[in-house]
């Protein structure tokens, strides 16, 4: 099972998702059928929902880039050491998101671009990278049939 606990800074939030806790419910209880890494695992993580202002912060502090973005994922593990953890119950590290670079890159769909944002730091919690062509491609595939699944 994956439970995500959900932290909102910034009111306009309320507005897109009016009940966080069952807009993922509905969706996390998918993606084990999908993700090999959470069958049979208890997997947590935290989604902040935030603004522009604070995000560039946190990409300024930790990746030292001066400019807000769409998501940012900070793991828990290295991947080796997820790939090693033999635990049922794993805390797999925090995922940061932008109301306004979400709201900006959505044309007409919210919701289409912020679960294509979570999901893609969700899998960076587990992982998977984008800085090599074939990893991209692998991350986006992952990326695209987990969405699919979803909605």
């Amino acid at each position: 099972m994956i439970t995500v606990n959900i932290e909102i800074q910034i009111k306009p939030w309320h507005l897109k998702i009016k009940n966080p806790k069952k807009y993922f419910k509905l969706r996390l209880k998918k993606i084990p059928k999908l993700v090999k890494f959470f069958n049979k695992k208890n997997i947590s993580f935290t989604i902040l929902l935030t603004n522009s202002f604070n995000i560039k912060k946190l990409n300024k502090k930790f990746r030292n880039k001066n400019q807000p973005t769409d998501v940012l994922s900070f793991p828990f593990f290295t991947d080796n050491n997820l790939r090693l953890e033999k635990t049922k119950n794993i805390y797999i590290g925090d995922i940061a998101i932008s109301y306004e670079e979400i709201n900006l890159k959505s044309k007409k769909n919210f919701l289409l671009e912020f679960d294509k944002v979570w999901i893609h730091g969700l899998l960076h919690l587990i992982g998977y990278k984008h800085s090599k062509d074939k990893d991209y491609f692998t991350m986006y595939n992952m990326e695209k049939k987990i969405l699919s699944s979803i909605l």
